[in-house]
């Protein structure tokens, strides 16, 4: 059976990454991270005192800069190589996430991030999560899922998650940090943050990860059998 594109969209801390690796899990899919992709940048800008004034450094850095998925087998994770260094549990901190959303608001990095999904989703059978997938990476996904949820419960979702990684937060900084990146992914001028016209919303705020997962693989479901019978038509 053809392979599809499933892009899973939305704010940050509604359950997209967990739901998209279970999703791709399920189906034998990859799965792109592509929120962990703008983490390495901000990473290595950070590291590298990269400035986001100077179009030179930008380019320059961009060109040094390789990420790569590679999954443990220790871990059952995908986990985020920079230039051949494991950096996954570095990105999720939360000094990175203060930052992330300045550093992929800049047109160049976007341009450079988009060109890699692009080329790493080519061949289909794909699920990738993040917050232009669907309008901007692959407007031509089969299905499209924009996922939302009230701004208390990401912040509580996100605190936890935390948490597990022995990092204490107080929740109205994390609350307000998701607030503030809300409103810089959602007005910036190269791909912003919105709902592509033929996504399905899916609101999370009272939904379980498992009811995620079940609602995203209906929707596929839906899809390959409408692509069988219009095989089987022609």
């Amino acid at each position: 059976m053809k392979k599809i594109v499933i892009a899973l969209d939305g704010h940050s801390s509604c359950g997209k990454s967990t739901t998209a690796k279970q999703v791709a899990a399920e189906l034998g899919y990859a799965y792109i991270d592509t929120g962990a992709m703008y983490r390495a940048v901000t990473l290595y800008f950070l590291d590298h005192h990269v400035s986001l004034t100077n179009p030179k450094e930008i380019k320059d850095a961009l060109n040094n800069i390789e990420i790569t998925f590679h999954y443990n087998p220790k871990t059952q994770r995908n986990e985020t190589y920079l230039n051949g260094l494991n950096v996954e549990d570095e990105i999720r901190k939360m000094y990175i996430s203060n930052q992330v959303s300045e550093v992929s608001v800049v047109p160049e990095v976007r341009r450079a991030m988009v060109a890699q999904q692009q080329k790493m989703g080519r061949r289909r059978g794909v699920v990738m999560d993040g917050r232009d997938i669907g309008t901007a990476v692959f407007p031509d996904a089969e299905v499209k899922i924009f996922m939302t949820a009230d701004v208390d419960t990401r912040a509580r979702r996100r605190q936890q998650e935390l948490l597990v990684k022995n990092q204490l937060v107080n929740l109205d900084e994390i609350r307000e940090n998701l607030q503030k990146r809300d409103h810089i992914d959602s007005t910036r001028a190269e791909s912003p943050l919105r709902r592509a016209e033929d996504a399905d919303l899916l609101d999370t705020s009272h939904m379980t990860i498992d009811e995620q997962v079940e609602f995203v693989m209906h929707k596929v479901a839906s899809k390959l059998l409408e692509q069988k019978y219009s095989v089987e038509q022609d």
